[in-house]
Formats: structure tokens, C-alpha cells, sequence
């Protein structure tokens, strides 16, 4: 068995999707646009209905870099809106959200981008499997 199912899941078009993080410990999303200007607002839901969507309550540490190559680096820490701030060398943004950073009686995060691409990378999965037998990694 490789990476995907033992190591990590994967989302590849996470924009507005919400994440479980019941069955990992982490999830890292990634961004990209050809302009620089992303602007990624992170919320966390709670999958029974009881508690209401609400923004992500820490800071969060992104880096950035450029599309091709290139050298990651750190971001000032943001809240729940990051902001790529029309950077026209770097093109991509990555950031993770942890599920002890959920509040609590949360599970779940979403991640909406202004457009561009967003991937949500789901890691330390609680238990390995095949790639066709893990879990969904979307929440209805």
C-alpha cells in the first residue's frame, strides 16, 4: 500500500466542500492562481445540525510560493480569512487546519477560495486502507 489510504486522502476540488476530520487528525489545503490573488475564508460545521457554521476561531500559518518551483515561504498567521494579497510572484497559498483547532462540538472545516484552484490534502488518517475502501472525505 502507498501514500493515498495509508498515509493521507485526497479532495481535489475542495472550494465550498466540507471536510470530516473524524477520521484524521489534520487537513492541509492548497491553493493556486495564476494572478496571486487568492483570498481563502475558513469555516467549521458540525455534522449532526445541532451547532450553526461558524469562522475558525485560532490562527492559522500559511506559506507561500511560486506555481512552478521555488522556495515556500511563511505568511504572517491569519485567522480565518487568508489573504494571498495580489502577489504576483507567488501563486500559491498552503495552510493547515488542525481537528484540535476545531471548537468544540465541531467536526468538520470548509474552505472557500475567490477563485483559483483548492485542493484539501486529509493526513495522519486514523486508520490505513485501500484507496477504495476509506472513507468519505466530503460531509453532506
Amino acid at each position: 500500500m502507498k501514500g493515498l489510504g495509508r498515509v493521507f486522502n485526497v479532495v481535489p476540488v475542495a472550494s465550498g466542500v466540507t471536510i470530516p476530520l473524524k477520521h484524521c487528525s489534520a487537513v492541509s489545503f492548497v491553493t493556486f492562481e495564476d494572478d496571486g490573488s487568492t483570498i481563502a475564508t475558513i469555516t467549521q460545521l458540525d455534522s449532526t445540525g445541532v451547532n450553526g457554521e461558524i469562522a475558525l476561531d485560532c490562527d492559522v500559518y500559511p506559506h507561500k510560493a511560486p506555481g512552478v518551483g521555488g522556495t515556500w515561504t511563511a505568511m504572517a498567521e491569519q485567522d480565518d480569512t487568508l489573504d494571498l494579497g495580489d502577489d504576483t510572484t507567488n501563486d500559491c497559498m498552503v495552510f493547515t487546519v488542525d481537528a484540535a483547532q476545531l471548537a468544540d462540538g465541531y467536526d468538520g472545516v470548509q474552505v472557500t477560495v475567490d477563485g483559483g484552484i483548492l485542493v484539501a490534502v486529509l493526513h495522519d488518517l486514523q486508520s490505513a486502507r485501500k484507496p477504495a475502501n476509506l472513507p468519505t472525505n466530503i460531509q453532506s
